[in-house]
């Protein structure tokens, strides 16, 4: 069984199918991964000319199918990982399998402004390395505290004309080396000790402004912006197997090396691993690898 149909999951399947390992992919909540929020992918090899994130995951799923793999809709919600063959809960219906490839991807964290989920793929964005350079010349927001506020901030000073970075307290969780290169960046600006009200404008399909808030006083004012990048974390989606597979502090899995977990039989791949890269390219590599493993592991069973 392979968990998400992201990247990870639909190349996990490709390779397991090929190798005529039968897969069962549960599509999950999220059908398609974070690609499925990007409209034009243009740093994934062999497409000079860019192609729609939704496009490229459903090829993907399209040729995994053509090696006879099979996906079912739902989300695996459960899970018993105490003997084999594992058993994996989805939507209420249990079904086993002898090793699980858990792709089940990080879901990024949003503000929950109320044109925000609207406007994702049309100006509102979690991933600055995926749509930075879609920003040249133009104002850019960034909404958060963290090394990674401060790494998509300082990475989106390539391209913006401006790049703005709010935040609701006055104090960084960042780390300092973060932080200050953020600070000695000339076209970084901060906003402290202020909260973002709404996104603007939902009826263009287009990010034209935000309405922020000073904290301390309530002032609200509107701000003209062109890119709004959300950079406040991303939840992986691992709650189903927390007690049973080692997870660090945050929810991640943590590798035992290659793409095994600490219970045998069990791999990983994609973002639900991954906190540094978030790549489609990444994730599809993870995937192959997971599935190779996996079929290296059924044969030395005798499978």
């Amino acid at each position: 069984m392979i968990l998400g149909s992201g990247c990870a999951g639909n190349t996990a399947a490709i390779y397991a199918a090929r190798a005529n390992l039968k897969p069962l992919v549960v599509i999950g909540h999220e059908p398609g991964g974070q690609l499925s929020l990007t409209t034009l992918v243009e740093n994934f090899p062999g497409f000079p000319d860019g192609i729609d994130g939704p496009e490229l995951v459903e090829n993907m799923k399209k040729q995994a199918e053509n090696f006879g793999a099979e996906y079912i809709y739902g989300t695996a919600n459960e899970a018993d990982l105490s003997k084999r063959p594992f058993r994996i809960n989805v939507d209420g219906e249990w079904h086993e399998t002898r090793t699980l490839i858990i792709a089940s991807g990080a879901s990024a964290r949003w503000l929950g402004l109320p044109n925000e989920q609207k406007l994702i793929g049309h100006g509102v964005s979690s991933c600055a390395t995926c749509d930075g350079a879609f920003y040249r010349d133009r104002k850019i927001m960034v909404i958060g505290g963290g090394d990674s506020a401060m790494e998509e901030a300082t990475f989106l000073t390539r391209f913006g004309s401006e790049v703005t970075l709010v935040h609701r307290r006055d104090q960084f969780r960042a780390s300092k080396i973060m932080l200050d290169r953020a600070r000695h960046n000339p076209k970084i600006k901060f906003l402290t000790n202020t909260i973002v009200d709404d996104v603007y404008d939902a009826s263009k399909l287009l990010v034209t402004g935000v309405k922020l808030q000073d904290v301390l006083t309530g002032r609200q004012w509107d701000q003209a912006v062109d890119g709004f990048f959300v950079a406040i974390g991303h939840i992986p989606n691992t709650k189903p197997f927390a007690g049973q597979i080692d997870l660090d502090p945050d929810g991640y899995i943590i590798s035992k090396g290659g793409a095994r977990t600490n219970v045998t039989g069990v791999f990983h791949a994609g973002d639900v691993q991954d906190r540094s890269y978030r790549q489609a390219v990444t994730a599809a590599g993870a995937g192959c690898m997971a599935a190779i493993e996996a079929e290296r592991f059924l044969e030395a069973e005798g499978h």
